[in-house]
């Protein structure tokens, strides 16, 4: 976006539809099974194990997760009860399956490798006291128009996790490249939510100031016939390590590293502010 397109921006315009749009990740954050919901990350072994928040006891086998119930214990799966021993199957990397337990919900997953499991409880505090993460006052400035740089094949990236010791590899189709202040930038892109749509991990000189330290992202939608793009940074948002310690959330690449200070879109949330 030049200094041109911004000055013809309808601003009032812009920053009631970036408030909608806010109101609506607002809305997903707070969901009563979403990540706030979560209320712990158990590693799962070969031993059999129970855990407080969940029913049964858990295992990672050489066939995949295997949860064994109790009498009088159930979970759900697919709509259907699950009673006796249960087997989730192999996993496959950054997948989640979800089995209901009463009101509560838990997720089976694969992160970097491991399975685990995440029970999530529609009373836990850290939903139940939620509120939304402060955020910069939505700016035109920050809406930058670029292109995408595909590469010749999609790329496997190694990337470090809010994890001590756990990777993530993701699969990356090219780099964004945008002007900022007169310099060009190019910051390393995934497969975003969308078909063609991408997701941009990065930290700028505000991380571990007035934004979250380890990681904000943005998506940005599909690149259109020339390859243009549209980074609207307003709408960058904290990963769900921002809010807990329960989140294996990606670190970005080194070169995603702005060295200016993008102020725009989530700060740090309350939850870190409060020291929780």
């Amino acid at each position: 976006m030049t200094v041109q397109d911004i000055d013809r921006v309808d601003r009032a315009g812009f920053a009631e539809e970036w408030r909608r749009w806010r109101d609506a990740h607002e809305r997903v954050l707070a969901d009563p099974h979403g990540f706030l919901a979560v209320t712990s990350l158990r590693w799962l072994d070969a031993e059999p194990t129970r855990f407080p928040d969940a029913p049964g006891a858990w295992s990672s086998t050489a066939d995949g997760v295997r949860v064994e119930l109790d009498e009088g214990e159930e979970l759900t799966v697919d709509g259907a009860a699950v009673r006796g021993t249960y087997s989730f199957g192999i996993l496959a990397e950054r997948s989640s399956v979800y089995a209901g337990a009463g009101d509560a919900v838990i997720e089976v997953a694969k992160r970097g490798g491991h399975d685990i499991v995440r029970p999530r409880h529609p009373d836990n505090a850290l939903l139940t006291a939620h509120v939304p993460a402060p955020a910069y006052e939505p700016d035109p400035r920050w809406v930058r128009t670029g292109r995408f740089v595909p590469y010749g094949t999609p790329r496997a990236v190694t990337v470090g996790a809010a994890v001590e010791g756990l990777q993530h590899v993701y699969d990356a189709p090219g780099q964004v490249e945008f002007e900022l202040d007169g310099d060009t930038h190019r910051l390393t892109a995934f497969n975003g939510r969308d078909p063609g749509s991408l997701l941009v991990l990065f930290t700028d000189a505000t991380s571990g100031v007035t934004t979250y330290a380890a990681n904000r992202t943005v998506s940005v939608a599909a690149p259109d016939a020339e390859g243009g793009v549209r980074v609207d940074f307003n709408r960058a948002v904290n990963l769900p390590c921002a809010y807990t310690d329960l989140a294996t959330c990606p670190l970005p690449p080194a070169e995603n590293r702005l060295p200016v200070a993008v102020e725009a879109g989530e700060k740090i949330p309350h939850e870190r502010l409060g020291g929780q």
